[in-house]
């Protein structure tokens, strides 16, 4: 048996093993979680609740709300880069290789 950890993507990288489409998925979700926490965590250090930030980006709460949780896969640049104005940030996209396997 090999040695016990408490690191949760350790644990994961474990469980997906050599499955490329699970890898995949969990790749995805932890893409939509970070695009999640991006939005929360940049409207709470502007002091705004999410009907606050909807107004200035022209949207509902509900909208922020969703985007929000880390189960929506539907983000849209345009909208992030609203939100990224909205909160007087820049919005910045990269793309960069993939790990080696």
């Amino acid at each position: 048996m090999g040695r016990k950890t408490k690191n949760a993507v350790e644990m994961v990288d474990r469980l997906t093993g050599d499955d490329a489409e699970l890898r995949q998925m969990v790749a995805e979700e932890k893409f939509n979680a970070h695009v999640a926490r991006m939005i929360y965590d940049g409207r709470t250090k502007a002091g705004l609740t999410q009907q606050e930030l909807a107004q200035l980006v022209g949207t509902q709460q509900s909208t922020i709300a969703r985007l929000e949780d880390a189960d929506y896969e539907g983000h849209s640049l345009s909208m992030l880069r609203r939100i990224a104005e909205a909160l007087q940030q820049r919005l910045e996209v990269r793309m960069v290789p993939e790990r080696a396997a």
